[in-house]
């Protein structure tokens, strides 16, 4: 069983608000503690954007492969952890074999069959968000399409998508030192539930093989040996959670960017819908929080001018990376028109860059040309406060809610 070190021990925010926006933090770090120990947790923290991708990117050195970890998404039964053969939690040449396995569902040819369907999901829903009326945008819109979207790509019945949401919810919920005991009870609840409901679901596809993400993992075979069902469900359960908390997370956070940090830039969309894509590089690069990813140390090493040793613990701090002016010029800024926005390093660096990615640009691109090309003009409600619309995930601090105006063109 890993060890699940308390990120909050570290970044030491005082509110949820400032863990939104920890962007006087990561200046800090970058400036005056671009490589860190602290003690507490043991471990050491990168900051600075070459050492991050060093991190992440030297397997020889910095391992995928954890007795203590930041990760603490779903729990420790078996129902709740994922299958070993899908356990990407390695070091190549194992990691390349069990990649190569999961990515025959993330396939190019996978993102042009699916990509008529999330226009499809996305007309929907903002078909159904009114004009000149306060709406809650999380709810109406960045919730409900990353969770459509992948219970239709995994090939679920459309009645029984909310409690996929449900499920994630939990199973994405950090723990702390009071509420563990609780909230892996939770989790524990959770994952046996969605087992109960997708493993018959899995059996019903063995015999009705469709053009979906399960069918895709029934059919995948390696070195002559196929998974099971028990297999699949485990993976699936990755798989959608993953899928839904971070492009959910990205999507809202976007919103927010448009009427709280640059308000003039839905107004250039507007104008120009091909800054769309470069638009999206940028959210993930300023709005994305928080990112980061552990690595143990292989063997004793100097390599990143301090003293290593052999099973420290290294936690990679991709979002602080985003914002290291060495790479980034004037990094506090959101800029739509930045050129160099697509070399964040939100979704990892290496072997191990994130699977879903290409599935995350496609809906968040999506998503943004259908609302920019009905509605000319969105404004705040008066008496957000952002600190009352926060909750701890995964993903950092999530909004539950977002209230908006939106004007049709």
């Amino acid at each position: 069983m890993q060890e699940v070190i308390p990120v909050s021990e570290i970044t030491g925010f005082k509110t949820k608000a400032d863990e939104f926006n920890p962007y006087s933090w990561y200046k800090e770090k970058l400036q005056h503690e671009p490589i860190s120990y602290h003690a507490e947790t043991n471990t050491w923290n990168v900051f600075r954007y070459e050492d991050v991708r060093r991190v992440l990117s030297d397997h020889e050195y910095f391992s995928s492969v954890r007795t203590r970890t930041i990760i603490d998404v779903g729990t420790n039964t078996k129902e709740g952890h994922i299958a070993e053969k899908f356990n990407l939690s390695v070091d190549p040449p194992e990691h390349r074999k069990r990649r190569a396995l999961l990515a025959s569902a993330f396939t190019p040819r996978s993102l042009k069959l699916w990509e008529p369907r999330i226009h499809g999901i996305v007309e929907e829903l903002i078909r159904g968000i009114p004009e000149k009326e306060p709406v809650d945008i999380v709810s109406s819109l960045t919730s409900p399409l990353p969770t459509i979207v992948m219970s239709e790509l995994l090939g679920v019945p459309s009645e029984h998508r909310s409690l996929f949401k449900e499920w994630v919810d939990i199973l994405f919920m950090p723990t702390n030192k009071q509420n563990k005991d609780g909230i892996n009870e939770l989790k524990s609840k959770a994952a046996r539930e969605y087992y109960s409901f997708l493993y018959p679901l899995v059996l019903d596809k063995r015999a009705h093989l469709q053009e979906d993400i399960i069918s895709d993992l029934i059919r995948v075979e390696a070195d002559g040996e196929r998974f099971t069902d028990d297999e699949i469900v485990r993976t699936t359960m990755f798989i959608l959670a993953a899928g839904i908390e971070t492009t959910s997370h990205l999507m809202a956070n976007t919103f927010y960017a448009f009427l709280y940090d640059e308000d003039t830039v839905y107004r250039e969309l507007r104008q120009d819908a091909g800054l769309i894509p470069n638009t999206v590089e940028e959210m993930l690069r300023y709005r994305f929080h928080i990112s980061k990813m552990d690595r143990t140390v292989k063997e004793d090493n100097t390599l990143l001018g301090v003293e290593l040793k052999k099973g420290d613990v290294v936690i990679a701090w991709m979002s602080a990376a985003n914002h290291d002016e060495a790479m980034f010029e004037n990094p506090y800024k959101l800029d739509i028109h930045r050129e160099n926005s697509r070399k964040h390093l939100t979704f990892g660096s290496g072997p191990h860059f994130c699977l879903g990615a290409p599935l995350a640009r496609l809906e968040a691109a999506i998503m943004l040309e259908q609302f920019v090309k009905r509605f000319g003009q969105i404004e705040p409600v008066a008496g957000f406060r952002l600190e009352d619309y926060l909750q701890p995930s995964a993903a950092g601090q999530s909004l539950t809610s977002l209230p908006l105006v939106a004007y049709y063109a």
